[in-house]
């Protein structure tokens, strides 16, 4: 297949307009967002929702997060995540594979609705995780578009998979919630250097290849400024797959944490990866892609049933 979107094959970074559509969808008075919230991701690329859930369900999710948290042993070992030079857990892969009310959250029309109308197809979970970023110790992830990632490092050929967070925690400017760049996302920035071997094994604790040169980010930025995407619990954050984002440390003592999902297209699942040979393991990267059938209904009549 055509790599569109070459990167990490060269020692100067470049910057394109993307090949691909934002909104794969007209917008229409039965589609899940306004006209206004359609065209606003369209031009900034993220959107921030408020009230999608009930209290309750975000109760429900919050302990779900919690216990997930303390009884690492009955996960996949290979999904734990820690801080650098920390046991702490940074995040938990797979979760929709490890925990049933995670994998109710998944298939929730409520998110499933917003990603099929973005998209326009039917859509699987190409990687799901709870990211926790502890108090006081809670490192950074530094700027990167995902789609590089997944483009050059598992084979996702085409910019049609869109993330969805869900905040399980206040997240604000000073506990390390998550920075973007309105309008990135129609620019893409490949990335110097040559993938090592098990990069992964390494980059979920501290991206080093991926990350975009301080030239282009400072270009971002000045055009386009920066944005925090903060809120209580309970807010979703939907942010297309090349918007340029990033996050800072944590050293209050309040911990952030939020559950996400990555919908990818039906019509866009993996191929060989453009970069190195082997592909990222399964919990980073779905290979065998499950159509979603979205559930309705609340989350917490969902788990009493």
């Amino acid at each position: 297949m055509e790599d569109l979107y070459p990167s990490r094959r060269s020692h100067e970074a470049m910057m394109s307009p993307i090949k691909d559509p934002v909104l794969y969808r007209p917008w229409t008075p039965e589609a899940p967002l306004t006209a206004g919230q359609a065209s606003r991701f369209e031009r900034e690329g993220f959107l921030v929702l408020d009230g999608l859930f009930t209290d309750e369900e975000v109760r429900l999710l919050q302990e779900e997060a919690a216990r997930l948290r303390t009884q690492a042993q009955v996960l996949d070992p290979e999904t734990l995540i820690t801080e650098p030079n920390s046991s702490e857990v940074r995040s938990i892969f797979a979760i929709h594979q490890q925990a049933p009310v995670m994998q109710r959250l998944a298939s929730d029309r409520r998110l499933v609705g917003i990603a099929e109308f973005l998209l326009d197809d039917r859509v699987y979970i190409h990687q799901s995780r709870l990211n926790y970023k502890p108090g006081f110790r809670g490192k950074e992830f530094y700027w990167h578009s995902d789609f590089e990632t997944w483009h050059v490092e598992d084979g996702m050929p085409r910019m049609r998979a869109v993330s969805i967070s869900v905040l399980l925690t206040e997240n604000d400017a000073i506990n390390g919630a998550l920075m973007l760049i309105p309008g990135s996302h129609t620019t893409y920035i490949s990335c110097v250097g040559e993938t090592p071997a098990e990069h992964y094994l390494h980059s979920l604790k501290k991206q080093e290849y991926g990350v975009p040169d301080d030239v282009s980010l400072a270009t971002l930025v000045d055009q386009q400024g920066i944005v925090v995407a903060g809120g209580k619990p309970g807010t979703v954050l939907v942010f297309h797959c090349n918007v340029m984002h990033g996050s800072n440390g944590n050293i209050t003592p309040q911990p952030r944490s939020n559950a996400f999902f990555v919908y990818n297209a039906l019509s866009n699942r993996l191929q060989a990866p453009f970069g190195p040979e082997k592909p990222r393991p399964w919990f980073l990267g779905t290979r065998e892609p499950q159509p979603i059938t979205p559930q309705t209904g609340l989350l917490t009549e969902a788990v009493k049933r």
